[in-house]
């Protein structure tokens, strides 16, 4: 079954710690009704596929949130 896409590809320019910056892209789709964020280099190579909590539909900027927290806490532990 093909993912239902929920906010296709974006580029973003993340803030890290120490005034860092990692650019990466991302997108949220729904697979079954499992919803994921997938993050990638802009390379194209995976960094990270997160499980959003089920009715977890959020705003972009919440995405945004989303995706600095799994690049410092859970990518770089």
């Amino acid at each position: 079954m093909e993912p239902q896409i929920i906010q296709d590809w974006t580029h973003s320019e993340v803030p890290m710690k120490y005034g860092e910056r990692r650019h990466v892209r991302y997108r949220v789709y729904r697979q079954d009704d499992i919803l994921f964020q997938e993050i990638r280099e802009i390379d194209d190579s995976p960094i990270h596929t997160l499980e959003l909590p089920r009715g977890m539909a959020l705003e972009k900027s919440s995405y945004e949130v989303l995706l600095r927290y799994v690049l410092i806490d859970v990518v770089n532990s």
